[in-house]
């Protein structure tokens, strides 16, 4: 088997013994040197018969090792050997080496003597070998077996006695005292049995005691029996056949005794090996030469063919350097009178690179947790049963991983880790150990190992953002999902399981616990309660997020809350005041120009954006067109210049109204008086004037007289007027405000381009008896009939009325 070579560069530096390693290397080192220190001492040796069965004890080695039996376990004892197949097994409770199958001697070593199968004792912590040997010794069990049940012999009558001939001798698997002994012949009076000493073992001879004549007897049968050594002694039997031919006195000769021959291994079947020549002098059948194997062993028989006239060699079988590498075939020619001739073919099988090396792993650990420094993860051993450069052996892995081969003893290898591994960076390493010949062409044999990383805690999760910015609209549902935090762990399996909390808060007044909860499962947040935004518009939360390894690591990210504004505040009238108190009079002098300032409708919207920015609008007037408001500072000016037809007294219905969607308004009614001057001590209001009209008799008596005589004639008209609709419709209702024509003359008012009122409308108004003021009373309006679906109507309601 060839040797093992590296040419890694590292491993030749570990071998050079370079002192830059870390302690951890240097302690492996020790123990690597001291198992070959150990593995290079003398061998010890054990004994066992073949035939035995499997678990059979062979010897106990706890005495040789020098270990106690807990250490065996501890040690992870083992036996190796070379090639795949295990022939032995260390009971580790005991110490007893047995055997793992029976052994046949005869197949494992052939005819060599003594037959020796080394191994190896391998302890893995720390690495040690120890070297040892098992002989397989013999037992008789095979007898000597003729390979031809029946042997012919030609002999002419005319050979003289004393002559001799060679006999096909018989073949015995065992060796030793159990290998073949003797022979001996069944008695006759023509032969004896000579018994010669060769190389390949007794060979049997017949002596001719007493002439033959063909005459006499043609033929001769005689029994031949082959006896081994063994106790007991076994036995094989063979028919000699003798023919009695007649006479012929010339044997063949060959024309070379030697002949040496080199073939390829790779030979295909019927390759002519060689060719063999023999000449003789006898003419007839006497000189017809045939050839045949002679002592031929099975092997040769099943691998090589003679032609029997040509005397042409030719290969029946492939050939296999590694099994067989020479062959030495003697070859017989004799002739039709039964003489005969003898050379050697000495046949030398030529290697070829044909056998790819082989791997046989010993140790094998597929799982290493990370961030381990030098860890031992596969012991292997290589060979190649091709000699030469055919059997010498270069080992590597690839050159991108963190991953060293270092050699041992005996073409064993130790895969180890360059560096502490990274689950995170890579999980699994795919790793290809590549074992190739130096021969021509090169052959290499592949084993791929699968190394998982095991995973150790040493992630903590990891928020996808540091700071989360959520919004929520104010008065939603409780329970409202208003977003979600996620974080990851690089770990796996439950080192990389998230479990999401909320943190205590900063501020400690901060009622954390009824404004937001999380689901520690997925990281989503909730509302608990409603939120107010005019009450609370942002607030922060710190939310963690702890994996569940040992010990477990956490890590944390602030979530900002922001309320976003509702438009659920309606606009607050801050002047007036709208409080029921007696309401105040803005005062106005008549000679005031058009645009003139009245005063200022201040609101307020408690909520924010948008939805605080206010509009104002004139709803009503008592006299429309007179006054206007501005729509975005709510100032009341006059639209005109006063005449002395307009009234003193007037009403204003102003509408607040918010931007917000939908929007909401408030309303506010302004009192204004028209005057003459601000100089004037006291300006009469209508209650005061009529408190004087009573103080005057002969004006309450006329205003008496008048009434009555308008009653009258108000009640006449009224009697004419429902008499004739009866007649007409047999039914009268109506509506609105009754008074003499003649005396209280109706008036509609169209208040229509005043204001900010998207529609004109009329006012039915009545001028009240009695009064010298000209009030005016807003009975009801007379909505058109073309107002369209999404126009604003105004309530009948008359907020006037009073």
């Amino acid at each position: 088997m060839g040797s093992c070579l590296l040419g890694d560069r590292k491993l030749m530096e570990a071998g050079d013994g370079k002192e830059h390693f870390p302690k951890q290397r240097q302690v492996l080192i020790f123990f690597v040197l001291l198992g070959v220190a150990q593995a290079a001492s003398e061998p010890r040796h054990y004994s066992v018969a073949e035939e035995m069965e499997s678990g059979s004890f062979v010897a106990n080695l706890l005495k040789d090792l020098g270990l106690e039996v807990n250490e065996l376990a501890e040690r992870g004892a083992r036996v190796v050997s070379k090639g795949k197949k295990m022939r032995l097994q260390l009971d580790r409770q005991t110490g007893d080496l047995l055997l793992n199958e029976k052994l046949d001697r005869e197949e494992l070593c052939g005819l060599v003597e003594p037959c020796v199968l080394p191994f190896q004792v391998l302890l893995e912590n720390p690495l040690q070998f120890f070297q040892a040997e098992l002989r397989v010794r013999d037992i008789n069990d095979h007898s000597p077996v003729f390979l031809d049940k029946e042997i012919i012999l030609k002999i002419s009558e005319s050979i003289t006695p004393g002559t001799t001939f060679l006999i096909e001798r018989a073949q015995d698997l065992d060796v030793g005292s159990n290998s073949l002994q003797s022979y001996t012949l069944s008695p006759n009076s023509h032969f004896h049995l000579n018994l010669q000493d060769s190389p390949e073992g007794i060979l049997p001879q017949l002596v001719l005691d007493k002439a033959l004549d063909r005459e006499e007897q043609a033929e001769i049968r005689l029994t031949l029996t082959a006896l081994d050594g063994g106790p007991p002694p076994r036995s094989g039997t063979a028919l000699v056949r003798i023919e009695v031919l007649d006479s012929n006195d010339n044997a063949p000769e060959f024309t070379k005794l030697f002949y040496e021959v080199q073939v390829l291994e790779d030979s295909p079947i019927g390759f002519q090996v060689a060719m063999v020549s023999a000449r003789d002098l006898d003419i007839g059948t006497n000189g017809e030469i045939s050839y045949v194997f002679s002592q031929a062993s099975e092997e040769i028989r099943k691998t090589f063919q003679i032609n029997a006239t040509s005397g042409e060699l030719f290969l029946t079988q492939k050939l296999d350097f590694e099994s067989i590498q020479t062959y030495t075939l003697n070859i017989q020619a004799t002739d039709g009178g039964g003489l005969s001739g003898s050379c050697v073919v000495f046949v030398q099988v030529m290697d070829l690179n044909d056998n790819p090396p082989e791997l046989t792993m010993s140790t094998f650990i597929d799982h290493i947790p990370e961030n381990l420094q030098e860890t031992i993860t596969a012991v292997f051993s290589v060979s190649d049963p091709d000699s030469g450069d055919n059997g010498r052996i270069v080992c590597s892995i690839q050159d991108d991983l963190p991953f060293l081969l270092k050699p041992s003893v005996e073409n064993f290898y130790t895969l180890v880790t360059e560096r502490p591994l990274d689950r995170e960076s890579q999980a699994e390493y795919n790793i290809t150990i590549t074992v190739s010949d130096l021969g021509t062409p090169r052959l290499q044999t592949q084993h791929t190992i699968t190394v998982t990383v095991s995973d150790v805690n040493d992630n903590a999760p990891a928020f996808s953002q540091t700071t989360y910015t959520l919004r929520v609209r104010e008065n939603n549902s409780p329970a409202l999902h208003i977003g979600t935090v996620s974080a990851t762990d690089r770990d796996a399996g439950a080192n990389a399981q998230v479990t999401y909390s909320l943190l205590p808060p900063r501020d400690p007044q901060l009622p954390l616990a009824s404004l937001v909860s999380i689901n520690a499962d997925n990281g989503q947040l909730f509302a608990l309660r409603s939120l107010d935004y005019e009450a609370l518009q942002a607030f922060e939360v710190r939310v963690g997020a702890a994996d569940r390894g040992s010990p477990a690591l956490s890590s944390q990210a602030l979530v900002r809350v922001l309320v976003l504004d509702d438009n659920d505040n309606a606009p607050f009238v801050l002047y007036p005041l709208q409080n029921g108190s007696a309401p105040c009079t803005e005062l106005v002098p008549r000679a005031a120009e058009a645009g003139y300032l009245v005063t200022k409708v201040v609101a307020v919207d408690g909520d924010s954006g948008q939805n605080a920015w206010l509009s104002f609008q004139l709803l009503k007037a008592t006299e429309p067109g007179l006054f206007g408001v501005w729509a975005h500072n709510g100032e009341v000016r006059t639209a005109r210049l006063l005449s002395e037809r307009d009234a003193v007294r007037h009403r204003l219905l102003v509408l607040v109204k918010d931007n917000g969607e939908p929007p909401l308004s408030a309303s506010v009614t302004l009192h204004v008086l028209l005057v003459d001057g601000f100089s004037q001590p006291y300006l009469p209001l209508p209650d005061v004037a009529a408190a004087e009209a009573r103080a005057d008799p002969l004006t309450v008596y006329l205003v008496i007289a008048l009434a009555s005589v308008s009653s009258l004639f108000l009640c006449s008209a009224l009697a004419f007027v429902a008499v004739r609709l009866c007649r007409r419709s047999g039914a009268a209702s109506g509506g609105g405000c009754a008074v003499p024509e003649g005396h209280f003359p109706g008036h509609l008012v169209d208040v229509s381009g005043a204001g900010t009122l998207s529609q004109s409308y009329q006012y039915e108004v009545c001028l009240t008896g009695g009064s010298g003021t000209s009030e005016f009373k807003f009975l009801k309006p007379i909505v058109p009939n073309f107002l369209g679906l999404g126009e604003e109507r105004v309530s009948e309601a008359n907020p006037f009325q009073g």
